[in-house]
């Protein structure tokens, strides 16, 4: 082990998503709140005679299951496969939850478009918004855009040949 080794401190509460511990956990908290949702107006929405709405209603409920077997494995302990599950889900990147989930979350609204489709799912699209966010990435400082814009602003003098803004 080296002094470089031994020096470094370890790396803390982040992974190379760049998702900080407390985005994290909203991101889990909005899966259970939209696997809640889901699950009641999906039950609502079978409790009908048109088919379409019984099909959009199990979409529901199948899509609350996904997301508490993803993001709360510990709710679904008795299910012998819910860790390997969620072990997978953890390993996707976050556009590839946030595709899926927002996937998941429109296709019983382009289905049968109701307003129980529509507020079920609401929170479940916010998951995968929240998710699609976290990919994006975290926002840049002032301090480095500036010295972006610096940077730029000699490069564009050098080309023009001038320093004071005038024209040769």
């Amino acid at each position: 082990m080296s002094s470089k080794e031994a020096a470094a401190p370890p790396k803390q509460g982040t992974d190379d998503d760049g998702m900080s511990w407390w985005y994290r956990w909203i991101c889990k908290l909005a899966g259970v709140l939209g696997g809640i949702s889901c699950a009641t107006m999906g039950v609502w929405n079978c409790v009908t005679v048109n088919p379409l709405n019984i099909a959009a209603g199990v979409w529901m409920v199948l899509t609350a299951c996904v997301l508490f077997l993803c993001e709360v494995p510990f709710c679904c302990q008795f299910v012998e496969f819910a860790n390997v599950i969620a072990a997978r889900a953890d390993r996707l990147k976050p556009w590839q939850k946030a595709l899926f989930y927002c996937g998941m979350a429109l296709f019983p609204i382009f289905l049968r478009f109701s307003i129980t489709t529509l507020f079920g799912n609401a929170i479940a699209f916010a998951t995968g918004v929240l998710y699609g966010l976290a990919s994006l990435g975290k926002k840049g400082d002032a301090v480095s855009y500036a010295r972006l814009q610096h940077h730029k602003q000699s490069d564009e003098e050098k080309l023009t040949g001038t320093t004071d803004g005038s024209v040769p």
